[in-house]
């Protein structure tokens, strides 16, 4: 073999040996890439104490800002997260792919408001969606019907009408662009890395069907924007109740379900009793605290899902106003979760805490009995 087919071997030995190495390196950075990607251990300040797992507290009315609760120092922290998700919305400037930020300004028409209540840019990712040209709603309803939920998270879309308002899609519209969001957060979870990888696959699929070039938002940051504002929602998801204990024997079902009706109880069909508020919603439950099987019962528990009443419902007034009328209709007696009696003064302590609940929940743009709170905590 002479020297020169020895060199020529060399070569093709070094050439094939920088080919594999090249190959592993891509190899290396694309599965970094996708462990990046698709990580849950992203950090996120506001879940962690120095480098020890925040622990979750059950909501509470405590009034010290220092102690994890509804209204203390966990619900702060959230609430101020939050306000800073709020802001750098805000701070964008006006775009037109982004439905109308502020529905109750002067001069919004009810078609805007609509689109900002499906589409909201505080409690959903945008997901933009570019037509190749305007396209007529009946065009677009059934395909976008294919796509409405992610997990238990709902997923909604407006358009921007050639009139040149952002509003709910319909039949008979056209519209030159489109707008979808996804709820970021529900009152069990957030949305997750999973759930957004689906989403993301079944949309680019359903805008090629429709003619769309959709803008995806890096993941990393919408799973940053998806935890702050679920633990905002775990920190007031809050549920208030008061007791009505029996001062003699328990009461009969079939008794009950009579002085009830009269106290203005509607019995719904999955067998619960509401208090309605007037407008097809209700103020706050009852429960008997037995099952369907049982006749009697000792103790009855109202219960009003704070922040899905608005305060000027007076959601926590009108259920101890109930409580004290059954009272006597009853002969019963108004007990905590520990049968001790519930004092007047200890009542009006709790209706101050539920106002600075309130507050809390204004402050973050997310007031109580609103459309926002109640797509959060439906």
């Amino acid at each position: 073999m002479t020297d020169l087919q020895m060199s020529l071997i060399g070569i093709a030995g070094v050439f094939v040996a920088g080919v594999f190495g090249y190959n592993k390196i891509q190899e290396y950075k694309a599965k970094k890439s996708v462990e990046r990607a698709f990580s849950t251990d992203h950090d996120d300040v506001l879940m962690r104490t120095g480098d020890t797992p925040a622990a979750r507290h059950e909501p509470s009315f405590s009034l010290d800002s220092a102690v994890p609760g509804v209204a203390g120092g966990e619900a702060s922290a959230a609430a101020a997260a939050l306000a800073a998700v709020a802001a750098e919305f805000e701070s964008d400037p006006a775009d037109a792919t982004a439905p109308p930020a502020a529905p109750h300004a002067a001069g919004v028409t009810p078609a805007a408001e609509q689109a900002t209540a499906l589409v909201d840019p505080l409690i959903d990712c945008l997901l933009p969606l570019a037509l190749e040209g305007p396209a007529r709603g009946d065009k677009l309803l059934p395909v976008l019907q294919t796509l409405r939920m992610v997990g238990n998270k709902p997923v909604h879309y407006i358009g921007l009408a050639v009139s040149g308002e952002w509003e709910p899609i319909v039949h008979g519209g056209v519209y030159t662009k489109l707008q979808g969001g996804v709820q970021l957060a529900s009152r069990s979870t957030a949305l997750n890395e999973l759930e957004y990888s689906e989403l993301v696959t079944r949309l680019r699929a359903m805008a090629d069907e429709i003619g769309a070039e959709p803008e995806i938002p890096d993941m990393i940051e919408v799973m940053a924007e998806a935890r702050n504002l679920h633990r905002f929602v775990a920190g007031h998801d809050a549920q208030l109740g008061v007791n009505l204990q029996t001062n003699g024997a328990p009461w009969a079902i079939t008794t009950l379900l009579g002085a009830l009706e009269k106290q203005g109880f509607d019995v719904r069909p999955d067998g619960r009793y509401v208090m309605p508020d007037g407008e097809g919603g209700h103020l706050f439950s009852l429960s008997t605290n037995v099952t369907l099987a049982e006749e009697t019962t000792p103790r009855l528990t109202l219960l009003l899902d704070v922040p899905c009443v608005a305060p000027s419902r007076d959601g926590f007034g009108a259920m101890v106003a109930c409580a004290k009328s059954l009272v006597g209709r009853l002969d019963a007696t108004i007990v905590d979760d520990y049968n001790q009696p519930l004092s007047d003064a200890s009542l009006a302590e709790i209706a101050g805490q539920v106002q600075d609940f309130y507050a809390e929940m204004n402050d973050a743009d997310i007031p109580a009995g609103s459309i926002r709170a109640l797509r959060l905590f439906s």
